[in-house]
């Protein structure tokens, strides 16, 4: 497929542009590793017993990949039966004897790194060495808590009483539903299975309907590296997503349950949950600042603006949603960003030098639109991109950069989670800091500055779980990943991370203070 490059003297104009060609699948090192029809439960592959399958196709083409099975609630009932089983032998295992299993686990990941990327890009649609970085990132995780699993400590606590003594200890919540997004179908499912793993939990993991293959995938790996039945389960749907999801909150077996995706959904998967009183983490929608000040390094700002807001094409959590850029650089901050943008090259994930790959859906393709239309109407200026590329594929759009944003505009309130970068003006600390914390939602937010004494004055005051100061990158395994606010709670990644899947349990013991007899 022919790559598409913006003309560098005219707004949202490109070089060449060629209807896009159909490809070959991508041809897998280890062609097991796709699965096809069947989910992963209590260590075995089973078709849906209806069954059902539902079509997965490559939204850089809109060519058909596989199917996956349409897996019910009865069909999902017995990945949480067999989950409950396998709990107390697993549970039991010492925290060494699990960091062996992640172990050997993160070892077949990266054996396997170039067929999982492979298989993101087919799925998801973003470039392959984005892919092959979220590969990185997803065993990352495996790593990470292979090496907390051995280091779960409780205390001791002086009791009030001196004939008393306490301690804790740490234990696994029990069974648990964690429910998967498509943006990352690697790095989300190991970022929640990882932790849930050496806390000594099992699971039961909802993969997302537009990108089953890569979870599927995973699930084979951690077959081969010896996870024991039923501790990974991996189920698919389509149609049935909301009666599973349903079932994973109401279910009184599932004694925790972790979600990533919109806010919206977050809310009923709470409502669902009430009733049992399920322990929740929820990593939900964002609408991330970026601030520039007038004292930052503006080249180390435009760089740091390009990662936040564009990769993935936009389609992350925590991509930089409002851009705010201090008045006095203003204009030379939007010259050099929309510079920047003119080195994108657009097509599909497989082709050499792509940079940007395609949305996920039509519905995705459709939200970004109207944003750029609105603005637009509202009296914003486009100065690169802002238009569908139907010569490439349905699921094709320009990444844009759009100055002259006011705060009535759908991207000031809504997030964009698209190639679409609007950038606000500001003239003080006081009144961005205001207008970056007039959200509903907190995820995370950017700025960057070279003042030490703003640098925390600013990260102190914003509103949100994570700040990156000075960089457009925050993901690491080592880093606790979450928001406030309706961005959620709870936090992925790091010895939080860890703490998520455990309960505290204090142990009393009386009739400790009895003196000693004779003499020491």
């Amino acid at each position: 497929m022919p790559s598409l490059r913006f003309s560098p003297g005219v707004t949202s104009s490109i070089i060449s542009i060629r209807r896009a060609s159909s490809m070959a699948p991508p041809k897998l090192n280890d062609p097991s590793l796709f699965k096809q029809n069947a989910c992963y439960v209590n260590g075995e592959w089973r078709a849906a017993k209806s069954g059902k399958t539902f079509k997965v196709n490559d939204p850089s083409t809109g060519e058909f990949i596989g199917s996956s099975p349409e897996f019910d609630v009865a069909d999902t009932n017995s990945a949480i039966l067999a989950a409950a089983d396998a709990f107390p032998s697993f549970r039991a295992k010492t925290g060494r004897e699990r960091a062996k299993l992640l172990r050997r686990w993160f070892d077949e990941l990266n054996a396997n790194a170039e067929d999982i990327a492979k298989l993101i890009t087919w799925e998801n649609g973003k470039p392959i060495n984005d892919a092959k970085g979220e590969s990185a990132y997803a065993a990352s995780f495996l790593e990470w808590f292979s090496e907390e699993a051995p280091r779960i400590y409780g205390d001791t606590i002086n009791s009030s009483n001196p004939a008393n003594r306490i301690i804790t200890v740490k234990e696994p919540v029990g069974v648990c539903g964690l429910i998967t997004p498509w943006n990352f179908p690697a790095a989300m499912i190991t970022r929640k299975v990882a932790p849930a793993l050496a806390a000594g939990c099992t699971v039961v993991c909802k993969a997302p309907a537009e990108t089953p293959f890569t979870a599927l995938a995973l699930a084979e790996l951690a077959h081969r590296a010896g996870i024991p039945k039923g501790v990974v389960n991996v189920v698919t749907a389509l149609d049935n997503t909301i009666e599973i999801g349903k079932l994973l909150t109401t279910s009184p077996t599932i004694k925790k349950v972790s979600f990533t995706g919109s806010t919206g959904v977050g809310k009923i998967l709470m409502k669902q949950s009430s009733d049992t009183l399920k322990k929740l983490s929820m990593e939900l929608g964002g609408n991330s600042p970026f601030i520039v000040f007038d004292d930052a390094d503006v080249d180390a700002a435009v760089a740091g603006a390009v990662v936040s807001k564009f990769r993935s094409s936009g389609q992350t959590c925590v991509c930089a949603n409002r851009l705010y850029v201090q008045s006095s650089i203003y204009d030379q901050f939007i010259r050099k960003f929309t510079e920047a943008v003119k080195s994108f090259s657009v097509g599909n994930g497989f082709d050499e030098g792509i940079t940007h790959g395609p949305l996920i859906h039509d519905r995705a393709i459709d939200k970004v639109d109207s944003h750029v239309r609105d603005a637009e109407k509202k009296g914003a200026t486009i100065t690169i991109g802002g238009q569908k590329l139907p010569n490439l594929g349905a699921n094709f759009f320009q990444p844009t950069v759009i100055r002259d944003m006011t705060a009535d505009m759908a991207i000031a309130t809504e997030e964009t989670f698209g190639p679409v970068a609007g950038v606000f003006s500001f003239d003080t600390e006081a009144e961005v800091v205001r207008l970056a914390n007039q959200s509903d939602v907190g995820l995370a937010g950017y700025f960057f500055s070279r003042d030490i004494s703003r640098v925390f004055r600013v990260a102190e005051a914003l509103e949100v779980g994570m700040i990156g100061v000075n960089t457009g990158l925050i993901s690491d395994p080592a880093s606790p990943f979450g928001g406030v606010k309706q961005s959620g709670f709870g936090r992925e990644g790091s010895k939080y991370g860890l703490a998520e899947f455990q309960t505290i349990k204090s142990v009393t013991f009386g009739d400790m203070g009895k003196p000693l007899q004779g003499k020491l």
